[in-house]
């Protein structure tokens, strides 16, 4: 039995699932006429007649699906291999018509998109990839199959096909952080976050939606964003910061800025360390400054100074913090220890030394 197989891909091989998953690969019986003529036209070395052998086969065994897209897909491959990348992604969606739920044909179109630079297609030949593999898990059992049997079948074809998963996966994000357009940046992480859940590249994907709102000057989409991104995942650590950090911006949203803060704060547990620790620092920062903008001065110090105790290995973090505890403390009457933070925020590269200059120009005025 012959199974396509992408020539320019390697060592990217998933095994056939066909009847069992949603994941479903062409296959053609060995030793039937279409394998033999197959056979013959893979031994051709000259491009341009395995081309033409190619466009005879998908003619003469149109009536048969599986030899048609097979046709197509090698196709494909062939005028990828002659610099014809248009022609090569028609040839491949016409495969991937007759076989939509064919994980390796969209992992090859991608392969195609990448080349032609179309950070937009690649993104969505991901997100169809990505839907092919959940809906493996989703499919109905048989009622001739036993559950024990169902599920042992279920976790071998999601086994077989997370190679795939994993390089459409990493493909979409690539195509995002190579995006320098804000607004279409942002656009495929809002198709990235619910084809891929729990993504190896959430922490990355929700800094980059950050940074690409705040560059559209849109914070309503940010929290349309992140709310939706949490109710996909409620215990998303970097979701749950950027809304957080988000909320605490706008005096009408202080109190789910708290919650969300509060909710970073209970994940990370008592003794975080690592990237936990910083999350939490983050956590606290945006929670003491939540607190500023509800004018709970006393809880906004606390918050603050246990926020740049945590928060010494990411210097801008750092620096943020100690602004906001320095206007903290101005805002208790502690000028002594206002001017001291604000000092080390300014004496700081980064966005906050300028506001901590000048804040600390006011309060080194107002005590003489």
């Amino acid at each position: 039995m012959r199974f396509a197989r992408c020539p320019l891909l390697v060592a990217l091989i998933l095994s056939s699932v066909i009847g069992w998953s949603q994941n479903t690969r062409i296959s053609i019986a060995a030793g039937t006429p279409e394998d033999k003529e197959l056979t013959a036209i893979a031994a051709e070395q000259d491009p341009q007649k395995r081309i033409a052998l190619y466009q005879d086969f998908v003619s003469k065994f149109a009536s048969n699906k599986a030899a048609a897209a097979y046709g197509d897909w090698q196709l494909s491959q062939q005028y990828l291999a002659t610099g014809d990348a248009a022609k090569a992604l028609e040839l491949g969606d016409k495969a991937l018509e007759l076989y939509p739920n064919d994980l390796d044909i969209v992992v090859s179109q991608i392969g195609i998109t990448q080349t032609m630079k179309d950070a937009g297609k690649t993104v969505d030949y991901a997100v169809r990839g990505a839907e092919i593999y959940h809906s493996i898990a989703t499919q109905p059992k048989p009622n001739d199959v036993a559950e024990a049997d169902w599920k042992s079948r279920i976790a071998d074809d999601q086994e077989s096909a997370r190679s795939g998963y994993e390089f459409v996966e990493t493909a979409a994000f690539n195509a995002i952080a190579g995006e320098q357009d804000a607004g279409k940046r942002m656009n495929y992480i809002e198709k990235f976050t619910p084809a891929f859940p729990n993504s190896k590249f959430e922490d990355q994907v929700s800094q980059l939606a950050l940074y690409s709102l705040q560059q559209l000057n849109q914070p309503e989409r940010l929290e349309s964003y992140g709310e939706k991104a949490l109710a996909a995942n409620p215990e998303s650590i970097p979701t749950l910061l950027m809304l957080a950090n988000a909320y605490s911006e706008d005096p009408k949203q202080t109190a789910k800025a708290v919650a969300y803060a509060n909710k970073v704060i209970a994940l990370t547990g008592a003794s975080p360390e690592g990237k936990q620790k910083l999350a939490a620092g983050v956590a606290h920062s945006s929670l003491g400054y939540a607190y500023l903008k509800q004018e709970k001065y006393t809880g906004a110090v606390a918050e603050l100074k246990t926020a740049v105790g945590m928060l010494q290995e990411d210097p801008q973090a750092e620096q943020a913090a100690l602004f906001r505890l320095g206007y903290a403390y101005a805002k208790v009457n502690r000028r002594a220890d206002s001017i001291a933070t604000l000092q080390k925020a300014a004496a700081m590269n980064g966005p906050y030394q300028a506001p901590a200059k000048d804040l600390l120009g006011k309060v080194s005025r107002a005590g003489k």
